[in-house]
């Protein structure tokens, strides 16, 4: 068996990336995507992409897909009817939840609606202490009467949360043994299996989701798991977890709340692989699709990772790569407001009926409609020719609904909408960067996407960013980090013990119990023991503080020699973070995590040979439009195919670069060149260099 394959489930298309693992040879391809079924896009587009070039289903070595089944359960609220068994006095704390609005000025601004109801949310009498020790014993028989109910409602699932039990969970595990007993059909969710980690509220909301999503991930992995082995595909297939790295079916079913944020994971890990590649260590990620563009920043060739994110208005409180998306697509729509001010996004046109360019029936102007104007986008079609784009529907729905309201002429109106959108993406830039002590210009703008080539240049000369590296098929880059990543799973626990020489031995003793677990499961997963790594962090605060920060250690740190310089990471954490640290504060320790890594096989990019350098003259050129030039104007642009690029070759701009799935554009001033992976290598502000 010699091929790998990974499929990227998007909300318009499928993405499917197939790799010869004797030749390195990377084959794309995309297929619309079914959201009734997701699976059945899946087994389409790896039969066609087989049958196109020949492959055998028996060569399929290894098969990986991201999915979107969880978050689209959670935006439309169709995962299962779920019952919450809760500590007495507790039953309102999921509704209750931090006493924060969404958005602090608006007082209409609703919060999320609930996904269990309060009928649904039943209390159970037992109490623990803060320490782990039991106040009030378990009440079976209170317990029966709230399964039963919960039975009678028809529940499908059920959510158990007691209060401490992160310290202490002999009380659930009674619990999840009577609901097994009496209701042997119900999925069941349990704070101590699924987050066993301080905080109550954090805790409880990611436990109700886990629960919330569990069946309805169960039904879509078994049809997935059916359609594979009935196309004959002889291996079983890898889930994307939201914290970049896969996991089998069985687990996916076990914990789905980790598959939440799926989509975007994969594509800050195939970045992360070029930045090993490349040598670029810093990036910062940049992916574009029709309804968002998704912001992440890697530092030293490593993604970051959040320890909490919201939902869709939930916290889950589980590891997941710190993705920041803002509502800035190729389909998001400009509009006014109240005030006269053009305002672009967050609601897009989607697929259907899309922006007016493709002559699906769009009425209103979006970001497309505006780089169709302006001559960035090919008005011969787009995807390969496929798409015919119409220019005058585009003019016309500006014209409309921007220009008729305003002093704005076309131009100007189609110049402005660009601006207001890159400048909501140059934000969300700074938000991971600058806002956390980073500075862009010391990394490399990474950008991939349908939408990306046509903003990047702009956003990287905003910002100062000295460089841009466009993949080689960046509209199908997200298939490809499927198969560049390990099997990963992560573990913590949570112990309030205070930074002395005398806390160490417990410290170890939590860090070794999680390895076991890791070990066990790395074990199942059929993962050799020379393939497998553990990643230790440590979650520290001052003494009163509300939030910590991780800080990686080795396991020769964990002595009381090591100490200090734990502590001393600690503090200049905290001063990059929040620009000041109290040296002679307490500091405790809260959270203890462990991640536990199998290392699988993976796609490798071919390094082509570089003959020479040479500056590549087109024969096509366009007129566009560009603002950004030292005099706006109309400039003959140069248009490339990028299939006829090889490495070595360079360009100047302006100029624009197309390819199926996406088109790259170069400001004046800018230059190009085409690596040794064949990665678009742009210099903002047109210095050449040299790896």
């Amino acid at each position: 068996m010699r091929y790998m394959v990974g499929v990227d489930v998007g909300g318009t298309f499928t993405d499917v990336t197939l790799v010869d693992t004797h030749s390195g040879e990377i084959l794309n391809h995309k297929v619309p995507s079914t959201p009734e079924d997701p699976s059945r896009a899946i087994m389409n587009g790896v039969e066609q992409i087989l049958e196109m070039n020949e492959v055998p289903v028996s060569e399929v070595r290894y098969l990986a897909h991201g999915t979107t089944v969880a978050t689209n359960s959670l935006i439309e609220r169709k995962g299962a009817l779920t019952g919450l068994l809760v500590t007495e006095g507790f039953r309102d704390l999921l509704e209750i939840g931090r006493q924060t609005r969404p958005s602090l000025y608006d007082f209409f601004k609703e919060k999320p609606e609930l996904f269990i109801p309060g009928h649904l949310r039943l209390e159970v009498d037992e109490r623990l202490y803060a320490d782990g020790s039991i106040r009030k014993p378990l009440n079976r028989d209170r317990l029966r009467e709230a399964i039963e109910r919960l039975k009678q409602e028809g529940v499908q699932s059920i959510a158990v949360c007691f209060l401490f039990s992160y310290l202490n969970p002999e009380h659930e595990k009674q619990a999840v043994e009577e609901i097994r007993s009496l209701y042997p059909e119900a999925y069941v969710s349990a704070s101590h299996q699924v987050v066993p980690e301080f905080r109550e509220y954090a805790r409880l909301s990611t436990t109700a989701l886990n629960a919330y999503l569990g069946p309805v991930m169960q039904r879509y992995m078994e049809n997935f798991q059916q359609s594979v082995r009935k196309a004959g595909i002889p291996v079983d297939p890898y889930i994307t977890q939201s914290n970049g790295g896969i996991i089998s079916i069985q687990e996916s079913v076990a914990n789905p709340v980790r598959t939440a944020v799926s989509g975007p994971a994969a594509g800050v890990v195939a970045a992360a692989h070029l930045a090993e590649l490349t040598g670029y260590k810093n990036m910062i990620t940049f992916d574009m699709g029709g309804t968002s563009a998704d912001f992440s920043l890697i530092e030293n060739g490593e993604p970051k990772i959040s320890m909490e994110r919201e939902v869709e208005g939930f916290p889950a409180r589980i590891p997941m790569l710190d993705i920041h998306a803002c509502g800035a697509g190729g389909g998001s729509i400009a509009w006014l407001d109240a005030g006269g001010a053009l305002k672009v996004g967050p609601e897009s046109a989607g697929s259907m009926p899309g922006p007016a360019a493709y002559g699906r029936g769009g009425t209103r102007p979006t970001v497309t409609d505006a780089n169709t104007i302006l001559g960035r986008l090919n008005p011969d079609g787009i995807l390969g020719g496929r798409m015919a784009l119409n220019v005058e529907a585009s003019k016309q729905v500006v014209q409309e609904h921007i220009c008729d309201r305003t002093n704005l002429s076309l131009l100007e109106a189609t110049m402005g909408i660009l601006s207001v959108v890159n400048a909501n993406m140059t934000r969300a830039i700074r938000l991971i960067s600058v806002e956390k002590g980073y500075d862009p210009r010391e990394f490399t703008l990474v950008s991939f996407g349908g939408g990306g080539g046509l903003h990047c240049g702009a956003l990287a000369r905003e910002l100062g960013i000295p460089r841009i590296l466009v993949p080689p098929s960046p509209g199908t880059f997200c298939s490809l980090g499927l198969l560049v990543t390990d099997v990963r799973s992560d573990y913590v626990r949570s112990s309030l013990l205070e930074s002395s020489a005398g806390s160490m031995e417990a410290i170890r003793g939590l860090f070794a119990g999680m390895e076991q677990e890791g070990a066990e499961m790395l074990e199942k997963e059929g993962i050799a023991e020379a393939k497998r790594r553990y990643v230790l962090g440590l979650d520290l605060r001052f003494k009163g503080q509300n939030y910590e920060l991780t800080i990686p250690v080795e396991w020769s740190e964990l002595t009381v020699e090591g100490l200090q310089g734990i502590l001393v990471r600690f503090h200049e954490q905290h001063e990059k973070n929040y620009g000041y640290s109290n040296r002679t504060g307490i500091v405790e320790f809260v959270n203890y995590r462990v991640t536990a890594l199998g290392e699988l096989p993976k796609a490798t990019l071919q390094r082509a040979d570089e003959n020479g350098s040479r500056t590549v003259q087109s024969s096509l050129y366009r007129e566009v439009y560009f603002s950004e030039a030292n005099r706006p104007d109309y400039y003959q642009t140069a248009i490339y195919q990028r299939s006829e690029l090889v490495p070595g070759d360079r360009v100047t701009g302006p100029a624009i670069v197309e390819q199926m799935d996406s088109t790259i554009l170069l400001l004046p001033g800018q230059t190009m060149q085409v690596d040794a992976y064949r990665n678009l290598l742009i210099h903002t502000f047109g210095e050449e260099e040299h790896q």
